[in-house]
């Protein structure tokens, strides 16, 4: 097609214009009484703009194109009429297509992706399209929504949690691709039976790329989304209040009674205190500076903004912040200053099991006894570097394991319950004899651990979200930034979760009067097995280990707490 930009009698009738004028001249007549084809001078003007590496001068465009004036009427005469021309219609969208360029023809791609599979691949009969992961959200932040799923209740001293309809989400991981659902079940989700998850199928519980599973036999394949909704079930904790110590606005300081987690893992979610200070107080998007163990009291230390957090995290880095701990501990306590150098190694993540062996990292922990009442000894602990369950490990090295520790203070560790480090077991027979001594005294939630004995939420193995939730094994005196895509944790945690309300079946609690929170949820699922089991309220004693966080001190700054009441020295234990 001829291309044409013509005015005639251009040079003849301003000769003398400047190129500047010329050009404005040009696009004033363009504007104005001519119409142009589009073909070669369109494409060059295009490319001009969009090539940085050859740019082109409006002289050159133009170059070797006629220019020649037409009257209105020629003009009107040579304008295709589209409303009766179904050809000039046709041509018109293709030219359209034409001068839009890549961009639209790149969309028209994509929906064509879209509809033939993934990376454009034809599907074939029966083949699941599975769509590509979405990017997650590299932070934790918990919001009104999450904390309105369920509600709290308060009953014989113990802070519990009406069960609720919850989400576990998770990718396929690698070692499932090629698997069945059942096989995936059968081999890392044992806290269920095979019978409980076909007839969550059934139910539409578990779902595929948000598509209910029809049958268990689904082969996975790389980058499933997979979702188990379950009737969720949190233990009891203690019902004292959190009471806050310090909020300036750059840091907030707690002192956090026993038996509450710091954030969500394993069973506990609303029961914790990220949760509690979000539903009670309006508190969110704290940053987590360090850690307690779920059965440890005292100083908790949260950043309000991710500039203190950096900032406090490198006070522990370059080991600034000095932490003192109190406990109380079985037997008479030597006298002076006692410095254990004993390495740790974690030997289960999924319970936070360790135990001294020359194969773990380096520690140090400094204890001197404060007072001894016949029976136990009030110690205080100076844990000089950061290892999980630091304290709690090296004191049951010593000989003098804490009051009331259900892992450490275990018969389970032979007759000398780890004194020394002589315990004449593998660490699998450890685990296997931990389990069992709980169970016989029926309290396996003081180890995470369902009735079955199978490790609830394989904490070990922070990719398994798909069943109980998730936790890492948790820290006495050791600094940890909350990382969201494990919570929450979370996911965990992180992580958005959502209840069903389809599936919200069951009679509704309207015990208001002691709840505080939410919504009421259904109290009861057909499908649940808690549900069907009743159980005795743990004992105020079983939550408390008699090991607290008195003071954190940095170099301008210093939080502590009251001694507990156990600490102090004519404290007597009553049986």
């Amino acid at each position: 097609m001829h291309a044409g930009l013509t005015v005639l009698g251009f040079e003849k009738f301003i000769p003398h214009l400047s190129f500047l004028l010329r050009v404005e001249a040009a696009r004033h007549l363009v504007n104005q009484i001519i119409y142009y084809h589009y073909s070669s001078a369109l494409c060059n003007f295009r490319k001009s703009h969009l090539s940085n590496r050859n740019r082109h001068t409006l002289s050159q465009i133009f170059t070797n194109v006629t220019v020649r004036c037409v009257s209105p009427m020629e003009l009107e005469a040579a304008t295709p009429v589209e409303e009766k021309s179904p050809v000039s219609t046709q041509g018109t969208a293709l030219e359209g297509a034409k001068v839009t360029g890549k961009r639209k023809s790149d969309e028209a791609g994509l929906c064509g992706k879209r509809k033939r599979g993934a990376r454009g691949k034809k599907l074939r009969p029966g083949e699941r399209y599975v769509p590509p992961p979405q990017k997650r959200n590299p932070g934790v932040s918990f919001r009104q929504e999450h904390f309105d799923e369920t509600s709290y209740y308060f009953e014989d001293g113990l802070r519990k949690v009406h069960p609720y309809y919850f989400d576990f989400k998770t990718y396929c991981k690698g070692r499932w691709i090629g698997k069945s659902l059942l096989e995936v079940f059968e081999s890392e989700f044992r806290a269920e039976s095979i019978e409980y998850y076909q007839k969550a199928v059934k139910e539409g519980r578990i779902r595929l790329n948000e598509t209910p599973v029809e049958d268990l036999s689904v082969i996975l394949k790389n980058n499933d989304h997979m979702k188990n909704t379950v009737h969720r079930h949190e233990p009891p904790v203690v019902g004292k209040p959190l009471e806050v110590l310090v909020d300036d606005g750059e840091v907030l300081v707690v002192d956090k009674p026993a038996s509450i987690p710091v954030h969500p893992c394993g069973r506990f979610r609303h029961n914790t205190v990220i949760f509690i200070l979000g539903k009670e107080r309006g508190i969110t998007e704290l940053h987590t500076v360090h850690r307690l163990d779920r059965l440890t009291s005292g100083v908790l230390l949260f950043a309000r903004t991710l500039e203190i957090s950096k900032k406090l995290d490198q006070l522990v880095r370059d080991r600034k912040l000095e932490k003192e701990y109190v406990c109380r501990v079985e037997g008479e306590f030597p006298d002076g200053e006692l410095v254990c150098e004993e390495p740790i190694l974690v030997v289960s993540f999924k319970i936070g099991l360790c135990r001294v062996d020359p194969k773990g990292k380096e520690c140090r922990t400094v204890f001197q006894r404060l007072s001894f009442n016949g029976k136990t000894s009030v110690v205080r602990c100076l844990p000089l570097t950061g290892r999980t369950h630091q304290i709690r490990v090296h004191l049951q090295y010593l000989g003098f394991p804490i009051l009331n520790d259900p892992i450490y203070g275990a018969s389970a560790w032979g007759p000398h319950r780890g004194k020394g480090g002589l315990v004449g077991k593998s660490d699998e027979e450890i685990l296997k004899a931990l389990v069992e001594e709980h169970q016989r005294q029926e309290s396996l939630h003081l180890l995470d651990v369902s009735d079955n004995g199978s490790m609830l939420s394989q904490e070990g193995r922070k990719d398994n979200k798909l069943g109980s939730g998730s936790c890492e094994a948790e820290k006495s005196g050791e600094t940890h930034q909350l990382q969201c895509g494990e919570i929450i944790p979370q996911a965990t945690c992180s992580s958005d979760v959502s209840c069903d309300n389809a599936l919200l079946e069951g009679s509704q609690d309207h015990r208001s009067d002691k709840s505080h929170g939410g919504h009421m949820p259904a109290t009861t699922d057909p499908l649940c097995s808690e549900c069907k089991l009743v159980r005795a309220d743990p004992t105020e004693k079983e939550l408390i280990m008699y090991l607290h966080a008195l003071r954190y001190k940095g170099p301008d700054f210093e939080y502590s707490t009251r001694l507990p009441e156990w600490a102090k020295e004519d404290w007597s234990d009553v049986d």
